[in-house]
């Protein structure tokens, strides 16, 4: 039941991804009247919507007592500053990162987007190297560069796009950057979100919780 459950959430989970990449990346170039959407309002709904369901899941573990909820909320978050400062820089980080991502987006095609983002697997295997003193096997370092010579070769212009004038070499450069930003945003607040974890007994939901609660303002 077990090993059921872990493939089901892999393949929900690779699913959730691709097809939040493609979703954003047509939303970011359908031809419209009007003007597009801010890219910076869709972060501050989807910061809304996690905060929202994490409240919901610490009430559901509060056994759906709202008084539970609310002593729960003051004792681990009010009541802790400093455990919840700790979480400042991460947040700032992930709204920077989640704002990269749709200019990447709105200048790269999906898949050249999809396959470079997955650098950020070798930016996470770093920052886990030297914050988390990890330990890396021959095959895992050999996968990374397997990954990096992948990135390469997409990144490599054809033919076509040598032709193609649909996208500028400005504008590709640019979501190149921001996507390499990213990765690296997202390979070290990653971890340090782990050492944070790993380090209190606080739950992810709450951690959560005080992730957003820095990360309102700076999308705002």
């Amino acid at each position: 039941m077990s090993t059921n459950l872990k493939y089901l959430s892999l393949g929900i989970l690779v699913f959730q991804t691709t097809s939040l990449v493609l979703t954003m990346r047509y939303s970011r170039t359908l031809k419209e009247e009007g003007p597009r959407y801010l890219s910076s309002t869709a972060v501050v709904v989807a910061e809304l919507l996690k905060i929202m369901a994490c409240i919901l899941l610490v009430y559901k573990d509060s056994k759906c007592s709202l008084r539970a909820l609310n002593r729960v909320l003051h004792d681990e978050i009010l009541n802790k500053p400093m455990e919840t400062l700790k979480l400042a820089i991460p947040s700032g980080i992930y709204t920077l990162q989640n704002n990269l991502l749709y200019v990447a987006l709105s200048n790269l095609d999906a898949a050249t987007y999809q396959v470079t983002y997955q650098l950020k697997i070798l930016t996470t295997a770093l920052f886990s190297v030297s914050m988390l003193s990890k330990k890396l096997g021959v095959y895992q370092w050999l996968s990374l560069v397997i990954l990096m010579t992948g990135v390469a070769f997409v990144q490599w212009p054809s033919d076509s796009q040598l032709d193609s004038k649909e996208l500028s070499a400005g504008s590709q450069f640019v979501g190149l950057m921001a996507v390499l930003t990213a990765c690296f945003s997202s390979g070290f607040a990653g971890v340090y979100f782990e050492k944070i974890l790993k380090e209190t007994k606080q739950s992810v939901w709450i951690r959560n919780i005080q992730l957003v609660s820095f990360s309102l303002e700076p999308s705002l």
